[in-house]
């Protein structure tokens, strides 16, 4: 864990949870029922293919990939994914190439967020 990351957890601002189980119009559903508000999810793929806890969201396509339009979840738009080979980005799977993944994900999710709402 590197530094600012532990430091993050020391300050209670970091905490590992249950997966959520759905999205809604407003946020995430978790297992227990409670609901969070989120307007961005980042998903932080990892190095190798482990994305069945996906399944229930909707998001995976029949090879058990997210289908994606940048770095943006086609099926789920506020889900972002970052890291994990070739199909999120150029070297994705390597520090250097999560960095510039990581990078188009926050001007992706910027520039979403200043998208008008559907109810505005």
């Amino acid at each position: 864990m590197v530094p600012a990351v532990r430091a993050a957890r020391d300050r209670g601002d970091l905490a590992a949870v249950p997966m959520f189980v759905r999205f809604t119009r407003e946020g995430v559903v978790w297992p227990d029922g409670g609901q969070t508000p989120a307007d961005a999810v980042i998903w932080a793929t990892g190095f190798r293919p482990a994305l069945d806890h996906l399944a229930p969201l909707g998001v995976l396509d029949p090879e058990g990939r997210v289908e994606l339009r940048g770095n943006r979840s086609a099926q789920e738009p506020r889900l972002w994914l970052v890291g994990y080979g070739e199909w999120t980005g150029f070297a994705s799977a390597t520090l250097i190439g999560v960095g510039r993944s990581a990078r188009a994900a926050v001007e992706e999710i910027t520039a979403a967020l200043r998208e008008p709402s559907p109810s505005e």
